[in-house]
Formats: structure tokens, sequence, C-alpha cells
């Protein structure tokens, strides 16, 4: 064998090498990453509010970017002019009460013979408790209490109301729904010999369609894409560092959420990704390359300062998990356009506190679900 031969083999032998070196290096860098062992050098920052250093591959994004004033971000009209209530669903009981109230729904007293037991309440509750879309609810006030409330076997009633809410995201109360209400309350109440007294539909109908306007209008539910820069992620991975940020697993798989201080309140944030990722059947092999961050505002008190929870959170989880944070159009978002969504978040809240439907509370809960 000739010195070329043998040469030439050699060099074959060092390219053959070469490439297979660099097809393990490149399956091994795009290969979903795998969780590690908790440890005290987790890599993730403690999350102090701070808005991040220039080096965050989060919301920095680039300054010439041709796309960054393109985005469609959520936008608010905080300076809507509430509508005017009607006076009448005020007056007709008073200051509000228990879990009906007349700002959202409109609410029909049962005039009784005498006192009723919660037992016989409870049999005659409609046996579907919707009209159409809306949920129908039933109160009772107890012989010498003053407050309203749910009915219960063991207590006896001198008062009872039955209503259904004016609106809520699948829309206003309409005349065929409120009929079906006033079928079902009738029917309630001819079962406990009681005698209701209905507002009138047009009435109900008009300040439903008031009310559902407003909503509308004040509604927001915000999400942030958490994108992979380079190599994707397992559902372990992704799991390992939401958990490090409070997240736990939610109903569904792929879900986790951060739970609220408010013991059966809904969570503060959600966080998901790929469903089929979550169920397969070796997640390790699953690649994820995004993942949503959720805040649905009217839902969560703004004491909790859910926004600039959101913003370290995804801040944090880009900075661990190389990612980069993007609105739905994959445009990267800017801190100077986050600025900007947090006022209007603001006066957004303003808004909804000077409608009696503030973040967080039970109605504004009902009414934006």
């Amino acid at each position: 064998m000739s010195n070329l031969t043998i040469a030439v083999a050699i060099a074959g032998g060092l390219v053959l090498a070469a490439l297979i070196a660099y097809n393990t290096w490149t399956l091994r860098r795009n290969a979903p990453r795998q969780p590690e062992g908790d440890g005290p050098h987790s890599g993730l920052a403690p999350l102090d509010g701070g808005q991040g250093g220039p080096d965050d591959p989060v919301l920095h994004a680039d300054p010439n970017d041709v796309h960054s004033a393109d985005r469609h971000e959520p936008l608010f009209d905080p300076d809507l002019p509430p509508p005017t209530g009607q006076p009448g669903a005020a007056a007709l009981l008073g200051i509000r009460r228990g879990g009906l109230d007349p700002l959202i729904d409109v609410i029909a007293p049962v005039a009784l013979e005498g006192l009723v037991s919660g037992a016989a309440v409870l049999a005659a509750m409609p046996a579907t408790r919707r009209a159409g879309s809306k949920p129908i609810a039933v109160e009772g006030l107890r012989d010498g209490a003053s407050e309203w409330e749910a009915p219960v076997a063991a207590a006896r009633y001198r008062s009872l109301q039955i209503g259904v809410q004016l609106a809520n995201r699948t829309g206003a109360l309409n005349e065929i729904e409120y009929s079906e209400f006033v079928v079902k309350a009738q029917a309630f109440a001819d079962a406990l010999n009681g005698a209701p007294e209905f507002p009138e539909m047009l009435d109900e109908v008009a300040r439903a369609r008031e009310l559902d306007q407003f909503a509308s209008a004040h509604d927001a539910q915000l999400a942030f894409v958490l994108r992979a820069r380079h190599a994707a992620w397992s559902p372990g991975y992704v799991q390992q560092n939401a958990a490090r940020l409070g997240f736990v697993p939610g109903m569904l798989p792929g879900r986790m959420v951060l739970p609220n201080t408010d013991a059966g309140a809904p969570p503060v944030l959600g966080l998901v990704f790929d469903t089929q990722a979550a169920l397969a059947d070796d997640p390790a092999q699953s690649a994820i390359r995004e993942l949503m961050l959720s805040l649905d505002v009217p839902q969560v008190d703004r004491a909790l300062e859910p926004f600039a929870r959101m913003r370290e959170i995804a801040e944090a989880l880009a900075r661990e998990m190389d990612g980069v944070v993007t609105d739905s159009d994959g445009q990267p978002l800017r801190t100077e356009t986050l600025d900007a969504i947090g006022q209007d978040l603001e006066q957004l809240y303003d808004t909804l506190d000077g409608r009696e439907l503030s973040a967080g509370s039970a109605l504004a809960r009902r009414l934006f679900s």
C-alpha cells in the first residue's frame, strides 16, 4: 500500500470521525432539555420585582427590528363611560346582600304564606339551574336572621328570592332566556305555595344589554408566549422550572397554575403547553418549543399585582430556559410596550372599581365568566 493510499485513508477516517462528532453534538444540542435535580444552584434568580438588566433575553427586543412597532397588543378603553344603572332594581330589594345582587342579577322576591323548611326549598329547586347560558340561583332569609344565604336543609326560611344573571361572557340575557327563567321561577314558587314578583322583562333585558356592553368593553385576558431560542424543552423541564416559581399542576394535562392566596379563588396566572407532549408515552422525548403564560384580569384582585408578577415570571423563565417572550404574532415584547399595558390596566382597574365590579371580587368573577 503506497503512502498516498494510507494518507487518503487516514484523511477519510478523520473526516468521518468529524462528521460523527458533529452529528452527535447537533443531536444533543437540539434534543429537548430534560429536568435536573433541584439544588441550591437552580439558576433561577428570585423574583424581586425588578425589570431585568439590558442582557435579559426577555423584554428587550432589538430596537432595529422593523416588526417591533407592528405588534397586535391588547388594547383597553378604560375611559368608556359606565352605563347608568336602573334604580328600580336596587330599590326593589334595597342594598345588595348575599350572592344575588341587583347590580348583575334579575331578582324576583317570592312571598311565602309562612315559614318553609330548607329541605322543602331544596326539593323545589329547578332541576337545571340555568336559563339558556345564564345561571339561576335561589337564596333564603332565615327566621330571625338578616342575611340572605343559599338554602340548607336544616334551616327554616321566612323569605325567598330567585334570580338569574344579567350577563356573562356568553352575552346578555335575552327575551327567550328571561322567559325560561320566569317559567322555572314560577314552578319553584308554586311548589312552595309562594307568589313570585317578576320585574318587567323589557326593562331587565335592556339592563342586561347595557351591562354586557360595559363588560365587553372592559374585559381583558392577557397572554405572553415564551418561545425556545435554540433547543426545545421536554414537559418535565417546563414543569420543573415553573414549579420553582410557585406553579402547581392544573386539572388538565399541559396546564399549570399559580395558586391564589385566597382559598377557592381562581388562580393568579395560568401556564399552558402542548397537551399531546404532556400525554406522550415517553414525555422525555417530546419537544416543546413554546408555552403560554396567561392572566384573566377581572378574575384576580389587583392587590396581588398579577401583571407585575406575570412579567417577572416570564423574565425568569426566559432567562433560565433560553427563551424569548413574544406576543401571539411572534414579535418580541419590548419593555416600553409592557409598561404601556401596565398603565392601561391601572385605568381599567379604576373603572371596574368605580362600577363596583372590582377585579377579583365575587361579582366580577361571576360577570366575567
